[in-house]
């Protein structure tokens, strides 16, 4: 698609040029500025979508379009049943398994006291077996009644390493049970955090998706947020014209809003991809001096200005004919002459060599 000049921006830049006139005009020094027509949109920076992390009932919407918001304001406020019950559910397991670690654990006051058993049986146990052993070495009782009382000491001295092992291990149990009680708490407190949205920057709010009552689900959308001082324009540069953009031009700007101004702005990003769609290029610019109000998407009609010729020859674009040539007057006859073209814009035509400023150019042979 071929992008035409606009003819706001033609009376603004180039001081339209002259009028055809059936009795012929001379090449005239004139300011030639050239430029690049392109459209776009005014979009503001750090803009960004306010999406739901959690699933609820949109309770209350604080914000409406057009509020001005300030960085981590509370903009809207989720109804959760599940994340309330689960957040709850977390908190009773935590505190549960901290009073099972605690002084006064009853789980490990019941393993506590196993052991206590178990070792004072094995302190009767060992006594029993010194005993019948000394009897034994007196002949004072049967090598059965020795080994009996042996075998009672072993298996009590086995069972308080065993008591003393499940002791150990009941209590790590319940120490990892209380840090993933404390993850499980705290990853639950967070899904409850998520139904308080918040702003990420300070700025405006430029549209609302969502109306208290409606059911969310992670991942839609709430609102559409983004600077309120902070602009920029995106414009659509025709391929044709593409190769001749650079960071740093002048860019001046129209909008149908202000009928009466016109911004300037100078292009700070080229981007390399083509839009098939329309055949042209994204070039972002950056407002310089006065700026539009923040309206979101705000159409915007603008001249890239790629030369400015203070003091050129030239001649108006409507007597050319063919590329480049134009009909003159010589000796009363009309003769057709090719010149050397250079800069142009809409009107006029830079004039390098061919025609001076006695020739006299006609608009047509007959």
């Amino acid at each position: 698609m071929k992008i035409k000049l606009s003819l706001f921006l033609l009376i603004a830049l180039f001081s339209a040029g002259c009028k055809r006139s059936t009795d012929g005009t001379s090449p005239a020094y004139r300011e030639l500025t050239e430029a690049v027509y392109a459209s776009g949109n005014v979009y503001p920076r750090n803009e960004y979508t306010v999406t739901a992390d959690a699933q609820g009932v949109l309770q209350q919407r604080l914000v409406n379009e057009g509020d001005s918001i300030r960085q981590n304001q509370l903009l809207f406020v989720l109804e959760s049943a599940t994340e309330n019950a689960r957040q709850q559910a977390a908190a009773n397991a935590y505190r549960q398994s901290r009073a099972n670690l605690g002084a006064n654990s009853p789980v490990l006051a019941e393993l506590e006291a196993q052991i206590r058993n178990a070792r004072t049986r094995l302190a009767n146990d060992s006594i029993n077996y010194n005993r019948f052993k000394e009897l034994y070495g007196q002949n004072a009782t049967s090598k059965a009644e020795m080994e009996k009382a042996e075998l009672n000491y072993t298996l009590s001295r086995n069972n308080l390493r065993a008591q003393t092992n499940t002791f150990q291990r009941n209590r790590d149990q319940i120490r990892l049970d209380v840090e993933n009680n404390r993850s499980q708490l705290v990853t639950t407190e967070v899904a409850g955090r998520n139904t308080r949205i918040r702003s990420f920057v300070d700025g405006k709010v430029y549209e609302v998706y969502k109306e208290p009552g409606e059911v969310v689900k992670p991942g839609e959308q709430l609102a559409l947020v983004g600077s309120s001082k902070q602009l920029y324009v995106q414009l659509a540069v025709d391929e044709s014209d593409f190769g001749r953009i650079r960071v740093g031009q002048a860019v001046v700007l129209k909008a149908d809003v202000y009928p009466d101004k016109v911004f300037k702005a100078r292009v700070s990003k080229i981007y390399p991809k083509l839009n098939r769609t329309d055949q042209s290029f994204r070039v972002d610019a950056e407002f310089v001096g006065e700026r539009p109000a923040s309206y979101y998407g705000l159409t915007v009609e603008a001249n890239i200005i790629i030369s400015q010729n203070r003091h050129v020859l030239t001649i108006p674009k409507s007597y050319i004919f063919g590329n480049d040539s134009v009909w003159v007057d010589q000796d009363g006859k009309k003769q057709k002459v090719k010149f050397q073209k250079g800069a142009e814009n809409f009107d006029l035509v830079e004039v390098k060599g061919g025609l001076t400023q006695n020739s006299k150019v006609m608009m047509n042979a007959e």
